[in-house]
Formats: structure tokens, C-alpha cells, sequence
């Protein structure tokens, strides 16, 4: 029986169960039936084609009783018939619901979001502290009345909605505790508006994967010992004006052409902020709607695979925006942010920090994770500011210590390790990258963080702060250049030359050489050979490739006439492309990566601005890398070469091609005369900023 406090409730928006009043229920022999039809003049409910009119009861609830039992019906609304949406049972089981209570749902996408079935849309939202859900959207002109949300328990809300099909635009209105209105974005939605638009989009994909085989070669691969050389791209600047679907022929033909394995997106997830680069995000489960549908961005992957080209997405749990309509306070309390504001806000970036002590939110990061590697095939994530994570006093001057007086954030450890062991268990030949910039230990060990590969920031900021010295003054920072071989073993590592590099007045590569244009050409050859000789993998932010004279701009395409038109910049990039070539089919230069068994010094000569190494294979194969730092050409140098013979250049940065001077060696013989305590040796030129590899012929 519908008491007045059910229909007061109702009406406020407070009530926990609206499909008790709502709808068709048995009272006796007779059937009531209540209705909400907010600015409706005239309601009939249809039983059998028979029509049975109902009172106004106000505030667009509609009542009456209808003789006998009722076993469907409809409505007609001022002559347009509706369907009921609150004769359905619900569409999330108690198991579903048992489960996203505790944390522990492993498909969360599968049943919170919006969800097509037949003949409408499953709505589902994890907001336990509201008193009062609704949702509202295209199909009801967003008047956000009509359509409570029942509440299933553990904080989960549920309807079905007949009628709303793909495309329809909603949002979710949640009622907190004192009584006021908050309107969000579905934190589950798969699709949004065009920003700066921020409602949600129902969305069914229909798209048709191609590359089950590349997911197949993908798990066989160890990736530790196979050639990685990533790309890193910002999507709205790589060409301004791409679609998804024409960056998977127009990017996919470049990466391929100039030899790189994989590339690593800048977050494409959704984020309202352009000049955030996609850094601060607001929506976990959907692409950015800037460049087209989730299923073009599906094309854009599977395109990318079918050329062979592996994809990463930059992926951040550490933090998200403060928009009101986005995740902050969702139902009103601090649900997806940490409570306190010393573990909760972020003292840099002004964002919000995860509540990661919560089991809920946990199992919504790692379900936004499992989403986009297994509903979008990626075949890695890079983790952004896992530092930021890691450290309860991160950028701070108060914070709180965890349970044991400590700095560490041990529920991020707890969530990090979580993360990288359901990786490798759900998606196999997947690989988790991490950003992280201190010497916390064991970030790429199993018994330790477990991610498949760590950034080296201290290779980037090492190399960096030497090339950007005038080759005079090299002599005192040599020790820089050379102890990046002192922790190249610590952890598994990407050498990254990336976009943070490249902004804020810190200069481009081009930028940070000394001298003109010809000498900061072979500084920025020199720099690239000596990035893809040095243990690690490979990361370059787009530019980077063709010298990019100036820093990056995210509002504007990077400048494509330099490498069309310019001499200097066509042969960087010439260089890059046979970089990678030579990488790719030489196993000394890759197989060995992560063991000083693959590394063996040949000379380091601070005087000189020298340094000689050799790489060696899993298969013994050798490759000797020299680079002469020095501003000038060193001709006639005698070196130690680890086997007597016939030794082939197999890359020099100055060849005519590349826009350097010609100081080529081509094939050299060298005799069994001891040098640098090797068993043989060979006079070489060596040309003035620049790398010359030699292999045995």
C-alpha cells in the first residue's frame, strides 16, 4: 500500500525504492498504478488496448486503479505512448551488487555506466552516501524528475529505461545528505560530449576486431628482451585537425615508415582541459570525443596493430580535477578523494588525490585499467606520477604518516602491486610502465612494485644536463654521461626523452645543443645515437624526430615543413628512422637490455669527450658504440675492439646523408694489437659531435 510519506518522498527525491510506488502494484482484487510524468496534462495507463485515465495527483505524479490484475502495460502520455520503466526487475544481480559493495567486482564496466539492451538502457551508478538518485538526459528533456534510480544496496543505484538508445546524451542527479541537487557525468560513462560539453553519452560498440594475431605474437614475446622504441604522441598536435580515423592512416604510415615498435599516447582519456594534455582527467572509461567515437579509437588501435605497431596509453591514477560535475564529492561526500586534505588534495596541480585506502575505489581504477587494455587491446599503460603516489609528503610541507610513523603511502603500494600482478594475470604480453622518478626500490621487481618497466629519469636528466654544455666545457660533467651505466641494472628501464622535456622554457633538443644550426644538428644526432646505443628501451616525443627547433606547442601542429624543406632536419629524421632500423635486427643492441652481461666499457676519456662501449647479444653477437663529444674531429684514435678482423660501420651520425660532414670510417680491419685491454684494436676518425657503431663483417 502507497502511503503519503511514500509519495512525498518520491516527489523530493529521497525515496530509496521508487519501483514500490511507481508502476503497477496489486491491492486487492484491483491493480494501482502511479506514474511520474512531469508537464504532462493528460495520462492514460494501457492494459489489454484498454485505456484507463489517471488523476494528477501533483507535481507530475500521475495515480488511479485499474480493475483486476495487471500484467502489462504502457502509457499514454498526452497521445504519445510510453513504456513503464519501472515494470522491469532489476539488471544487476545480487552477486553484481555483493560484490562492487565489497571492491572486488572484476568487470565493473559490465554492470555500472549505461548499458543498451533490448529495447533500452540499464542505468547503474555506486553512490552510497546519497539519499536520492535520478537521471536525466535526451529521452526526457532533461527535466531529471521522471526517473528515479532505485537503490539495490552497497551504495548502488539501478533503472531501466525504455526507449533511450546510443547517442542519447544523460547525466546523473544525486541528492547528499542536507538535501541539495548535485548533476555529475556517469564516472562509468564509455562516451562523452565534445568538450567543453560534459555529459555523458550512451554508446554500444559494434566494432569488429582484426588483430587476434598480433594479440597472439603479442603474449609470446618477452618484452624485456625484444627491440622497444616508442613514439610518444599527442593526439591533438601530431597534425591538428585528425580525426581518430585519420591518424590510423596517416600517423600509422609515419610510425611505420620511420621503423619505431610501438607508440605511447598522451591520455586520450576524457578530460575538459586542453592545455592539460589529457593529464587531468574525468573520465576513466571513455576517449577523449575530440577526434571521434570510442569505435574510431578502436580502429586507431587495431589500424596501428595491423602495421605492427604496439600501443601505450598515458593512464593517471595519482590524481583528478576538481569539476564540480565530474568525480569530486560525487554523492556529496569526499567519495572518490581521500577525506583528509593532507592525503587528499594536491598541493601542485591543484587536483584531487584517490582514496586508495578505499576498496571501491580501488576496484574503479583497476576495472578502468583492465577496460582499456581488454575492450581496446592496448598493449600497455604508461602510469603517470607514481612518485606522487608513492610519498605521503610528496610536494608537501604537512602531511600525514601512515600507520607506522612513515612517509610511504602504503595503500598505493598495495593498490601499484595489485595493479601489475591482475595485468599479468588478465591480459597476457601486456606491459605497465611507470613514471616514477625516485629510487624507490624495486619498482620493476616482482617481490617489489611489479611494473614491466620504469622510466629513467636519471638517465634522461643525466645525458641532458651533459649535452647542453659546449663541448669545451664537457670535460667537468663527464662523470654525469658515464655513471648512467652505474644504475642501468637497478631496475628494467625506458630511456625516455619526453614531452616534459620539451615545455616550460626548458627548450627543445634543438635548443639545449650549443653552436648553429649545423652544430646543434650533430649535437641532436649525436644525442639520439646515444640514447638508442645506451641499456634500455627507447621513448622520443614526436618532434624530437626532426630536431624540432622550438618547444612544443599543444595548440598547434608540429612544424612538418623543416624536415620537407630543411637539409639539417630531413636528416634527423633520416637518422631516427635508420636508428631504428639497425636497432630492431641487431640483438646486441636489445636482447641484453636489463644485465651488465650485455654492457662492457672500451673507454671513457674525459679529456677527449670520449666514450666507447660495447653491446653484446643473448647470441654473443657484439656491437662497439664510439662518440666523440668533443667539438672537434679526432682522426687517427686507435681503439680497443674485443675480436681481431674486419669491422663494418654500420651507422656513423655524420654521414652527407644525415647533414653531417662525411667523417666516415666505412670498413676498418682491426690487427690483433692489444688496446684498452682488449685483445685487438683499430684506428678510427671520429667526427666532431658524433656516434659511429662498428659490428664485425
Amino acid at each position: 500500500m502507497t502511503t503519503l510519506e511514500d509519495t512525498d518522498r518520491l516527489l523530493v527525491g529521497d525515496h530509496p525504492d521508487p519501483h514500490s510506488v511507481l508502476g503497477a502494484h496489486p491491492t486487492g482484487p484491483d491493480t494501482v498504478v502511479h506514474t511520474l510524468q512531469p508537464g504532462a496534462t493528460t495520462v492514460h495507463v494501457l492494459v489489454d488496448g484498454t485505456r484507463h485515465p489517471l488523476d494528477h495527483v501533483g507535481y507530475g505524479l500521475f495515480a488511479g486503479v485499474v480493475p483486476g490484475p495487471v500484467h502489462d502495460h504502457r502509457y499514454d502520455v498526452d497521445g504519445v505512448v510510453r513504456d513503464d520503466p519501472y515494470r522491469y526487475p532489476p539488471t544487476l544481480s545480487d552477486q553484481d551488487v555483493s560484490l562492487i559493495a565489497r571492491g572486488e567486482h572484476p568487470r565493473l564496466w559490465e554492470v555500472l555506466g549505461a548499458h543498451p539492451r533490448a529495447g533500452g538502457v540499464a542505468f547503474a551508478v555506486w553512490a552510497p552516501g546519497a539519499r536520492g538518485v535520478r537521471v536525466a538526459g535526451d529521452f526526457d528533456d532533461w527535466v531529471g524528475r521522471a526517473t528515479p534510480l532505485r537503490h539495490l544496496g552497497g551504495g548502488v543505484w539501478e533503472v531501466f529505461v525504455p526507449g533511450v538508445r546510443p547517442g542519447c546524451r544523460y547525466k546523473f542527479r544525486v541528492l547528499d545528505a542536507h538535501g541539495t541537487w548535485h548533476e555529475h557525468a556517469d564516472p562509468l560513462a564509455f562516451a562523452t560530449e565534445v568538450p567543453p560539453a560534459n555529459a555523458s553519452v550512451v554508446t554500444e560498440s559494434r566494432y569488429r576486431w582484426q588483430d587476434s594475431g598480433w594479440l597472439a605474437r603479442r603474449a609470446d614475446t618477452d618484452p624485456t628482451s625484444a627491440p622497444i622504441s616508442i613514439y610518444e604522441v599527442h593526439l591533438g598536435s601530431w597534425r591538428a585537425g585528425l580525426s581518430y580515423q585519420d591518424l590510423a592512416v596517416e600517423l600509422g604510415d609515419y610510425v611505420q615508415d620511420m621503423g619505431f615498435t610501438h607508440v605511447e599516447f598522451l591520455p586520450a582519456t576524457e578530460h575538459p582541459f586542453g592545455g592539460s594534455w589529457g593529464y587531468q582527467t574525468t573520465s576513466y572509461f571513455a576517449p577523449t570525443a575530440r577526434f571521434g567515437t570510442p569505435d574510431d579509437f578502436r580502429y586507431l588501435i587495431d589500424h596501428l596493430h595491423s602495421l605492427g605497431i604496439g600501443v601505450i596509453l598515458d593512464w593517471v591514477p595519482a590524481h583528478f580535477p576538481r569539476d564540480a560535475w565530474a568525480l569530486a564529492r560525487f554523492d556529496g561526500t569526499p567519495l572518490y578523494e581521500h577525506p583528509d586534505p593532507r592525503r587528499g588534495e594536491h598541493p601542485d596541480w591543484g587536483t584531487l588525490i584517490f582514496d586508495l585506502g578505499r576498496d571501491q575505489v580501488r576496484n574503479f581504477l583497476l576495472a578502468s585499467a583492465l577496460y582499456w587494455l581488454e575492450e581496446f587491446h592496448l598493449d600497455g599503460l604508461r602510469v603517470d606520477a607514481v612518485a606522487s603516489m608513492l610519498y605521503l609528503d610528496y610536494s608537501r610541507t604537512e602531511w600525514l604518516p601512515n600507520e607506522f610513523g612513515g612517509r610511504e603511502n602504503l595503500e598505493a603500494v598495495r593498490f601499484l602491486r595489485e595493479l601489475n600482478a591482475l595485468v599479468r594475470e588478465r591480459v597476457p604480453g601486456a606491459v605497465v610502465y611507470a613514471e616514477e622518478s625516485t629510487a624507490w626500490p624495486g619498482v620493476t621487481a616482482p617481490d617489489g612494485l611489479g611494473f614491466g618497466f620504469k622510466w629513467n629519469m636519471g638517465w634522461m636528466h643525466d645525458t641532458l644536463r651533459y649535452f647542453r654544455h659546449d663541448p669545451v666545457h664537457r670535460v667537468g660533467v663527464h662523470g654525469g654521461l658515464t655513471h648512467t651505466i652505474d644504475y642501468a641494472w637497478s631496475e628494467r628501464y625506458v630511456l625516455p626523452l619526453s614531452h616534459d622535456e620539451v615545455v616550460h622554457g626548458k627548450g627543445s633538443l634543438w635548443q639545449r645543443m650549443p653552436g648553429d644550426d649545423r652544430r646543434k644538428a650533430a649535437g641532436v644526432r649525436a644525442l639520439l645515437a646515444h640514447q638508442w646505443s645506451h641499456p634500455g628501451k627507447k621513448l622520443l616525443f614526436m618532434g624530437g624526430e626532426f630536431g624540432q627547433p622550438t618547444e612544443w606547442d599543444a595548440d598547434a601542429s608540429l612544424p612538418w615543413h623543416l624536415p620537407a624543406d630543411h637539409p639539417l632536419h630531413r636528416g634527423v629524421q633520416q637518422l631516427v628512422a635508420d636508428l631504428n632500423a639497425v636497432y630492431r635486427t641487431t640483438p646486441a643492441l636489445h636482447t641484453l637490455d636489463h644485465s651488465p652481461t650485455g654492457f662492457a666499457w672500451l673507454r671513457s676519456d674525459p679529456a677527449l669527450n670520449v666514450v666507447a662501449f660495447q653491446r653484446i647479444g643473448a647470441d654473443g653477437s657484439v656491437v662497439v658504440c664510439v662518440a666523440n663529444f668533443s667539438g672537434v674531429a679526432l682522426r687517427g684514435l686507435r681503439l680497443g675492439l674485443p675480436r681481431a678482423g674486419v669491422w663494418r660501420e654500420v651507422l656513423n651520425t655524420d654521414a652527407v646523408g644525415y647533414g653531417g660532414e662525411g667523417v666516415v670510417n666505412g670498413s676498418v680491419l682491426a690487427p690483433a694489437e692489444a688496446c684498452d685491454e682488449q685483445p685487438a684494436s683499430a684506428v678510427l676518425d671520429l667526427p666532431a659531435s658524433g656516434v659511429v657503431w662498428l659490428a664485425p663483417a
